[in-house]
């Protein structure tokens, strides 16, 4: 029983997160913070007498470890990449004491925050060929650096400096597999809309069915391994002087590279008939193939993962109505426009 005020997710103050954190990084005089977004995590805008910065607060379901994780991934990458001509990653800045994040005190509980470097750069929309060859190319770099990552520290490295094997071997990371895209989307799903509710026996159908899919298709040998995770376009389609520059590696875990090529091709911005859009894909994967393989198995399974992303976006706005969203916009027309979108895709 609650018998004090307590938070769901609180808003933390632009002054407060000044008086909090100033005095751990050496970024210059703070000048302004300003609350800049609220997402998944909570985003401010920092600026100082040096420079300008991006200030992400998390929200109390990151663990400390999920943080680490993310930020030695962007370490390691940016050592990776450090000679690519077309891609570059986010990079965050470290406290005085050479520390990654702070752990701050918030209404509800403990809230990581990170301050990374304000990326430059154009957004590019992905609109024409060129383009889309482009973001191939960069997308098939970074999965390359990724490939070069040893996540298990415990084992034989090759010559790479002590930055890339931080990757503790104690952290317990998820994996971007059926588990995490359906099963767990799917169990508070139900959850919400009830066991008894007339569309339970379909979404059971429809998740089953879409499991044994991906199942079979993995055994061919899919590409797989470490994968960005949220590749879905405003994470990774800022460009500046021909690199594209990707960011916000939250979901980064091991996975299906069709599961992340998946997210590209049915990002929201890209418009046009169905001929249009199929020539951007093909001039995507050209620029992908320029760089590494992808198979045309790897290449078929894309579809399926285009519609188990679907599944998981729908699982993540249930996990935000209870704390965040409230559940005014996600009764029955938001089930049923799931349910359509699900029935057209005819696998059930």
């Amino acid at each position: 029983m609650y018998n004090h005020p307590t938070a769901l997710r609180s808003v933390l103050s632009p002054a407060y997160l000044e008086w909090a954190l100033q005095a751990h990084y050496d970024i210059g005089t703070w000048e302004e913070c300003k609350f800049w977004l609220r997402g998944l995590n909570d985003t401010y805008r920092v600026r100082t007498s040096q420079e300008t910065y991006i200030l992400r607060v998390y929200r109390t379901e990151v663990s400390e470890a999920d943080v680490h994780y993310e930020l030695s991934v962007l370490t390691a990458l940016k050592e990776r990449l450090v000679t690519s001509e077309y891609t570059k990653v986010g990079e965050f800045v470290p406290t005085k004491a050479q520390t990654d994040y702070i752990m701050l005190d918030a209404a509800e509980g403990k809230r990581a925050a990170v301050i990374f470097h304000y990326i430059e750069g154009t957004e590019n929309n992905l609109k024409d060929e060129h383009s889309c060859y482009a973001f191939g190319r960069s997308a098939a770099e970074l999965h390359q650096a990724m490939d070069r990552i040893n996540l298990e520290p415990e084992r034989e490295q090759e010559q790479v400096s002590a930055s890339v094997t931080e990757l503790e071997s104690d952290i317990a990371r998820f994996k971007l597999d059926t588990k995490f895209l359906i099963d767990e989307p799917l169990e508070r799903i139900i959850r919400y809309i009830g066991e008894a509710h007339k569309e339970t026996a379909f979404l059971q159908a429809f998740a089953n069915v879409l499991k044994e899919k991906i199942v079979a298709v993995s055994r061919s040998g899919l590409d797989y391994g470490l994968c960005h995770g949220d590749m879905h376009g405003n994470n990774n389609v800022f460009e500046r002087q021909e690199r594209f520059i990707h960011y916000d590696f939250e979901w980064a875990a091991p996975g299906w590279r069709a599961y992340d090529l998946a997210q590209v091709k049915v990002r929201k911005r890209q418009s046009g008939d169905s001929e249009q859009k199929q020539k951007l894909w093909d001039a995507l994967m050209k620029g992908y193939r320029s760089v590494r393989n992808f198979t045309d198995a790897d290449e078929q399974a894309i579809d399926l993962f285009v519609i188990a992303r679907r599944f998981w976006v729908m699982g993540l706005d249930v996990a935000f109505i209870e704390n965040d969203m409230g559940a005014l916009d996600y009764g029955e027309d938001w089930l049923n426009d799931f349910l359509e979108e699900f029935r057209g895709m005819g696998i059930v």
